[in-house]
């Protein structure tokens, strides 16, 4: 399923999930990429085509626990392992652990309301740094627009910085976030 056909049959259900697999899939490679106190994004050093999904590659790092708890929760866990391209911006474990007490759990119970962050990391496509830097804004698989910048720390997602960025998954690109991007309030 991809998220065009998503769009047309909820607003939510599949769309999270492809953006939950995608999370999933950015931490699992952030797990020997680096820290977050790197200033520039670092290039991941993996193949340029992996053979597994987004969601695969997350399973294997075993460092993301909280964004496979919440593709589970979602239930986006077989649309992220759909055939894309996707490119997703995917917040670490550490990164959820950063957002104000008691936010994870709200989300948790709120399963509409964590596809929508979810969907908010997620942009059809496959785009790498050198793609983001010609531009301002991406439209995400949500409907919301993204800020793009490209700053000499490397590119910033609204004002957001890139642990590391252009990991390969079979069905699109991740570049691993420290931080979790939040929609404005509607």
């Amino acid at each position: 399923m991809n998220i065009t056909s998503c769009r047309s049959t909820t607003r939510f259900g599949t769309h999270a999930a492809t953006v939950l697999l995608l999370f999933v899939g950015g931490g699992l490679l952030l797990s020997g990429c680096g820290d977050a106190s790197e200033s520039a994004p670092r290039e991941s050093d993996a193949p340029a085509a992996s053979q597994n999904s987004i969601v695969d590659v997350a399973v294997a790092a075993g460092q993301f626990s909280t964004l496979l708890r919440a593709v589970e929760v979602a239930g986006l866990t077989e649309t992220l392992e759909g055939d894309g391209p996707f490119t997703v911006f995917a917040p670490t474990d550490g990164a959820f652990a950063d957002l104000p007490d008691g936010t994870l759990d709200a989300l948790l119970e709120d399963p509409d309301a964590l596809a929508r962050i979810l969907l908010y990391h997620v942009v059809p496509g496959e785009l790498r740094v050198r793609d983001l830097r010609d531009l301002s804004e991406l439209e995400t698989a949500h409907g919301d627009m993204l800020r793009v910048a490209d700053t000499r720390q490397g590119v910033e997602i609204n004002g957001k910085s890139m642990l590391t960025s252009d990991i390969s998954a079979r069905n699109g690109i991740i570049h691993v976030m420290t931080s979790v991007l939040v929609p404005d309030a509607e």
